[in-house]
């Protein structure tokens, strides 16, 4: 009898202690968001362009603000970088507004961001801009793979802890290693950028040693194409490693990631039996990226289960924040007025839509800005944007970031007449299918399984390659026929003044530094320069970037301007080339993906 009363307080006991466990389970959820690739679309209105746009930052900030609503959940936000450039608002903001607070950390500000990573656009900006941004925004900027070569330490704080209602987040910071490829050194004095996989195993190895939070996030300014230009998996110093990293390092609970303007959602699982959601909420603020994190703890406080989900909430249905609007509706004003500063006029509209099939009155406008500024021989320009105009009659700044869109700096260097060969050789490349006969494609496009070209939402033909990557030059009368093999296509005839074209001759080129850095691979892997011999190919560089020089020649320009086409190459057959320019123009702009 003693021992049944025994078995049975026993069996009470064991009762208690579990429903007492299971009582004391708390459940909390996180939520955690990331904007990225803002590119400076801070408002409800692209300055560019002149015309509303249906997102933005302050389209962003009405999801930030409903979820921060919410009720028993804990919120952080996080910005993936390349927020320094892309409209007339960052461009003010960080050249000629340089006294007040810069606009963007205001606006950061303002939203509460917790943490954000530092973009390879943001490091385009200048150390001036990027280092008084860092100074003033109110949350860590961080790049763990940047060393200070002086000191052999992070040139940027690697990662910080985030503490809110009883929940530490570790958030990491990494920035695409490829910018020695893009950018001059001036724009990176004393720093290193080292590879993502080798960093992300060392810190966070060291974070969940050292600081022991509950969660390990990610932030990452790299794509997830680790394919991206030739690149391979186990390459160092991928570009867009992000997918690498989720694959090969254990300990991140959650990567965020951005760079490359995709969105993505998707989980990815390592050898060690981690499934790792990796979140990309595209550029221009079009999404939110939201990971739903829910975490059990035991009596004593560990943790004992997490579920992570992810969504991508589109910002194009939201109105903007009223109370964002109202705090900077004097900033809006402001921009406004500097984006309609009258610079010039133009006799005629000037479109790149045909650039991708022959000279354009829009490229080669470009081309004798940089030959004029230069006074180089030979020029090379590609289209920037996919497609952009300007209208006949007055022109303004606003103009000018569709005429150029990047704060590229314009070089000279110093090329062989067999290497200028060989650039444009590789240029065509990636531009031109090989004709096999008359209703081929002339352009190269993303093909499927049936060999159709791969359609965008906008139901447009995508490009095998980025519309930035197709160079043509200026100063020199050129062919390419597209009925020979990638390597031989291209066919230089004469200089444009009608002197003869030499292999063994130096010329004096004009170059933006991005491709003058070795971006694009034109220069290194078409040519085949190293990073030294690019170094000592630069003869000169100019100090501000080339919109600004090309703003400052329209301006001092006496009348109107007549833009012509230099018509200096040619894509031929032309009885092949110029049936299938119509046929790949209409895939290329189908009248529903562009009214112009």
């Amino acid at each position: 009898m003693a021992q049944t009363l025994q078995r049975i307080r026993l069996l009470l006991l064991a009762a208690s202690i579990a429903a007492s466990t299971a009582c004391s389970q708390r459940e909390q959820t996180v939520v955690i968001l990331e904007t990225t690739d803002v590119h400076g679309s801070l408002f409800p209105i692209d300055l560019t362009e002149k015309r509303t746009q249906p997102h933005s930052l302050s389209h962003a900030a009405t999801i930030i603000a409903r979820e921060r609503e919410k009720a028993n959940q804990t919120v952080f936000l996080l910005d993936g970088g390349d927020i320094l450039q892309g409209q007339p608002s960052t461009y003010y903001a960080n050249y000629i507004d340089t006294l007040r607070p810069h606009l963007v950390a205001r606006a950061m500000n303002h939203l509460r961001y917790d943490a954000g990573v530092v973009g390879n656009h943001d490091i385009e900006a200048g150390p001036t801009v990027y280092r008084r941004v860092e100074r003033q925004l109110q949350m860590p900027w961080l790049a763990a793979n940047v060393t200070d070569t002086r000191t052999n330490q992070c040139a940027f704080k690697p990662y910080t802890i985030l503490h809110r209602n009883n929940v530490s987040v570790a958030v990491i910071g990494l920035i695409t290693p490829s910018i020695p490829n893009w950018l001059p050194p001036h724009m990176w004095p004393n720093m290193r950028f080292d590879d993502m996989v080798q960093t992300a195993q060392r810190w966070v190895d060291e974070v969940r040693r050292t600081e022991k939070p509950d969660l390990v996030v990610g932030l990452f300014h790299a794509g997830h194409d680790y394919t991206y230009q030739g690149g391979t998996y186990d390459q160092h110093c991928n570009e867009n490693a992000s997918i690498v990293v989720a694959e090969k390092v254990a300990g991140f609970d959650l990567i965020m990631i951005g760079h490359d303007h995709d969105a993505h959602c998707r989980r990815y699982a390592n050898p060690y039996g981690d499934s790792v959601l990796v979140l990309d909420p595209a550029a221009g603020a079009q999404y939110v990226a939201k990971a739903t994190i829910k975490l059990k703890r035991n009596l004593f406080g560990r943790i004992t289960s997490k579920t992570i989900d992810g969504e991508l909430i589109s910002t194009k249905d939201e109105e903007p924040c009223p109370n964002y609007m109202a705090t900077f509706a004097a900033d809006l004003d402001t921009l406004t007025h500097f984006s309609a500063q009258p610079l010039g006029e133009f006799t005629r509209y000037i479109s790149s839509s045909q650039a991708y099939f022959g000279p354009t009155a829009f490229i080669d406008f470009i081309h004798q800005m940089q030959l004029q500024i230069t006074e180089a021989e030979v020029s090379f320009v590609a289209p920037l944007s996919k497609y952009s105009f300007i209208s006949a009659g007055k022109i303004d700044m606003s103009d000018m970031f569709k005429l150029y869109r990047f704060e590229n700096f314009l070089y000279t260097m110093h090329l062989y007449g067999h290497e200028i060969q060989r650039y444009l050789e590789y240029s065509a490349g990636l531009w031109f299918n090989t004709m096999k006969q008359p209703s081929d494609h002339l352009l190269k496009f993303k093909l499927d399984s049936t060999g159709h070209p791969i359609v965008d939402e906008r139901g447009a033909a995508q490009l095998a390659n980025n519309y930035y990557s197709l160079d043509c030059a200026a100063g020199i009368h050129y062919t390419i026929d597209v009925r020979r093999p990638d390597g031989q296509k291209v066919q230089i005839l004469r200089m444009a003044d009608g002197r003869p074209f030499h292999p063994d001759t130096l010329y004096r080129v004009a170059i933006n530094s991005y491709r003058g850095n070795g971006g694009g691979g034109h220069l290194t892997r078409g040519v085949g320069l190293s990073p030294d011999e690019l170094r000592a190919r630069q003869v000169a560089s100019t100090q501000l970037d080339i919109r600004h020089h090309i703003a400052e020649l329209i301006a001092a320009h006496p009348g109107p301007i007549d833009p012509q086409p230099l018509n200096c190459w040619q894509v031929i057959p032309l009885s092949w080339t110029q049936p299938a320019a119509k046929r790949d123009h209409a895939l290329l702009f189908p009248p529903k993906a562009n009214k112009h």
